[in-house]
């Protein structure tokens, strides 16, 4: 076969296929429009998801800022010089139940965010500073069952608290066993067990808060907790003096 012939027989092939793939675009011309036109509607959603989002985490970033500077506002006692512009609280109490209306706010309105979940954890300390006991620990457990760990352990380390100081030692027990043996980066187990460990020595269970720090000091030996377990161990030892 030469090449004359080759070419002539590859542009019959040429021709043949393309003529059916007109034939074909031209009997599904209104499927392919409908899939192109629904490919577009969705890439169109998937856009306008993105930029809302983060629109809305920009908006969320400014009010949970707003609500944090309300939260470390400045608490003066009667009779305090105040300098010009400075806003203050006259109670803690005060100043949590101002700060709390923030937060819940922002946990509210952009609870999907980062800065909104955030604000619910906060929402529930300032309940509990403004001794709202029911509400704070309403907040809190919504905290607790966060998917995100490090947000659930800082909930549940609250809660624990709030149940203690509430008189509610077997929750609270619960909850520091839980957290002592799988901790979170924000909620090192070390830090709940020395928890535990001080809720046990406050109702009298010497040689079970001593098992706990003993076993801390033992697996932590050159860590904050283990050397605060050592401590509680032996809280008469004189503390090293430096050489002269």
């Amino acid at each position: 076969m030469d090449q004359q012939t080759k070419a002539a027989l590859k542009q019959d092939k040429f021709i043949t296929t393309t003529s059916h793939g007109l034939e074909w675009a031209s009997e599904n011309r209104k499927s392919v429009i409908t899939t192109t036109a629904l490919l577009l509607a969705v890439i169109l959603v998937l856009v306008l998801s993105v930029v809302v989002y983060n629109s809305r985490s920009n908006a969320a970033s400014v009010a949970f800022g707003d609500a944090m500077q309300a939260y470390q506002t400045p608490i003066v006692t009667p009779g305090q010089a105040i300098p010009p512009g400075v806003k203050t609280y006259d109670s803690a109490i005060a100043r949590a139940k101002a700060a709390n209306a923030m937060f819940l706010g922002v946990a509210d309105k952009y609870g999907m965010t980062p800065d909104g979940k955030v604000a619910r954890y906060f929402a529930g300390l300032t309940y509990v500073e403004a001794g709202q006991n029911q509400q704070a620990e309403d907040t809190l457990k919504k905290v607790a069952g966060s998917w995100n760990s490090d947000l659930s352990g800082l909930g549940k380390l609250a809660l624990a608290a709030l149940y203690r100081n509430t008189g509610r030692d077997p929750q609270a027990i619960a909850l520091y066993t839980e957290l002592g043996k799988k901790g979170t980066t924000t909620v090192p187990p070390g830090l709940a067990k020395l928890q535990l460990a001080s809720l046990y020595q406050a109702e009298g269970k010497t040689a079970e808060a001593r098992d706990i720090y003993a076993k801390l000091k033992d697996s932590d030996p050159k860590g904050a907790a283990g050397a605060l377990a050592a401590e509680k161990l032996n809280p008469a030892a004189p503390h090293a003096q430096p050489p002269q």
